[in-house]
Formats: structure tokens, C-alpha cells, sequence
């Protein structure tokens, strides 16, 4: 059996063993928007609860980074529900229904995946994002024609991603488009003039812009050496967060509270912190 037709039979097995819970949850979803249901989820709009995919959406996140198996397995569902009730309100207003949208993401997934369903090669996760996105300006491409309209490359990107992760999606389709530094040198190279220019800034306003021209620069280091820079900040507050727990339970335990502590005797603890972990 080929690496193609293995991936079709993995992928039509675990089909059959998520399709009898999967349609049971969606009809569960439905029912309660049928007119003798839930009068709060009858009342739903794809406006009223759209703040909860991102809510939803990080309380995954934090329970993942922290290992909690069960809690992710709790929160991943939550995630699911707001799938399946948006499709649901799709549904209700002749949009789309959940099929819909399986078959778009199942179709979109392997058409993005050629060297599993098709003849593509990939010899590592960096071969793999590089043929992710060439698919992806392929798509567009296409789309355009068929449209007869241009449509902008960053439209794509939500302005309501976090700042890293939104500055991360745009450099990574400007660099497919063919925007992109030689090598990782001349960003580290963009990365000093930028703070050049945040030193030589004559205002505040000033400032605040070339900062954020620093952050976005890094941004692009991080991309360069694929590494996910939200991911990266996140984990970083976290370690902070541990460091500066230990920091006030140290105070605590002396009958102090850390604003007592000198900055020596802060500094000491946070060492005694790093060694920890």
C-alpha cells in the first residue's frame, strides 16, 4: 500500500469512528434551535456569538499549554459547539449547513496536502509550509480570474488576530508573493535600523511607531527560523508568571509582601527561580 492510498484509508477509518457522536452532537445543536428548543439559542445570530469562538478558542489554548488533558478535552468540545451552532444559524437562514462546511475544510485540507494526496514531496514541516502556501497564492490566483476582481493579498488576515499572529499570517503571504529578505542576516540587519530609529525618535507618537516597526521586524526573525511568535511570547509570560509566583510565595513565607523586598533580595529570588525551572 502507497503513502497515497494508506492516507485515504486512515482518513475513511477515522471518519467512521467520529461520524455516529459527530451527527448525535449536531442534531443535539439543532434541536435546540428547533422552535420547541432553548428560547437563548433560538434567539442566536451569527453576530451575538461570535466574541465566544475567540473566548472558546483561548481557553483551549491556555489548556493545552498547560498539559490538563481533561481540560482540554472539555474545552476543545466548547470550541466544537461554536462550530456546529454557527453552522446550525447557517442553516436556519438557508447559508449553509455543517455538511457544508466539512466538505469545504476535507476538500481544502487535501488539496493543501499534495505530497499525502497527491505527487508532491515534502522533507520536512518547512518543505510543508512552503507548498501550503504556494497552493494558497494558487487558489487566489484562481479565484481572481474567475471573479474578475482583484482581490487584496492581506484581506485574508482577520484584524482581530493578536498582534503577533496577525503580523506573522501578513510577512508569511507577503514573502510567498516574493517580498522577502535573501537570508535571516538582513533581518537581524532591519531589526538594528528599526532601533536605530526608535532611539532617534523625536516624540512619543514616534516612538510608539517605530516600536511597533521593531516588534514586526522580530516577528519576521521568528518566521525565518519557524518559530510561531505568539506561541513563543505566550510561553515566555507563562515562565514569567512561575518566576514571579515563586518571587511573592518566598515574601509570603517571610510575612512580607514582594513590594517590601529590595531589588537585591528580588533579583536573588528570581535566580533561585531560574534554577528551578
Amino acid at each position: 500500500m502507497d503513502e497515497t492510498t494508506a492516507a485515504k484509508a486512515s482518513r475513511d477509518d477515522g471518519c467512521a469512528a467520529g461520524r455516529d457522536a459527530f451527527g448525535a452532537f449536531v442534531k443535539t445543536v439543532a434541536a435546540l434551535r428547533a422552535p420547541d428548543g432553548c428560547p437563548w439559542d433560538r434567539e442566536q445570530t451569527h453576530e451575538s456569538i461570535a466574541h465566544n469562538m475567540i473566548e472558546e478558542a483561548f481557553e483551549a489554548v491556555d489548556a493545552i499549554e498547560a498539559g490538563d488533558v481533561a481540560h482540554m478535552r472539555e474545552e476543545l468540545g466548547d470550541v466544537l459547539l461554536q462550530v456546529v451552532l454557527q453552522s446550525q444559524i447557517a442553516a436556519d437562514a438557508g447559508e449553509f449547513t455543517i455538511d457544508d462546511v466539512c466538505r469545504d475544510i476535507d476538500a481544502k485540507m487535501i488539496r493543501r496536502h499534495p505530497h499525502v494526496f497527491g505527487d508532491a514531496a515534502a522533507q520536512d514541516s518547512a518543505d510543508v509550509l512552503d507548498i501550503w502556501d504556494a497552493v494558497k497564492m494558487s487558489e487566489k490566483k484562481n479565484a481572481d480570474a474567475q471573479e474578475q476582481a482583484h482581490t487584496a493579498l492581506l484581506d485574508g488576515v482577520p484584524t482581530s488576530f493578536p498582534a503577533l499572529m496577525q503580523a506573522q499570517k501578513i510577512s508569511r503571504k507577503a514573502a510567498a508573493a516574493g517580498f522577502e529578505w535573501e537570508d535571516v542576516g538582513d533581518v537581524w540587519d532591519k531589526v538594528s535600523e528599526e532601533t536605530a530609529e526608535f532611539k532617534a525618535a523625536a516624540t512619543p507618537d514616534e516612538a510608539e511607531e517605530e516600536f511597533g516597526d521593531i516588534l514586526f521586524t522580530l516577528v519576521n526573525v521568528a518566521r525565518w527560523h519557524h518559530i510561531d511568535a505568539e506561541g513563543a511570547l505566550r510561553r515566555a509570560c507563562a515562565k514569567f508568571r512561575r518566576r514571579w509566583a515563586f518571587i511573592e510565595s518566598a515574601a509570603w513565607e517571610r510575612g512580607l509582601d514582594v513590594s517590601d523586598l529590595t531589588v537585591e533580595e528580588m533579583e536573588a529570588l528570581w535566580q533561585r527561580a531560574k534554577a528551578r525551572a
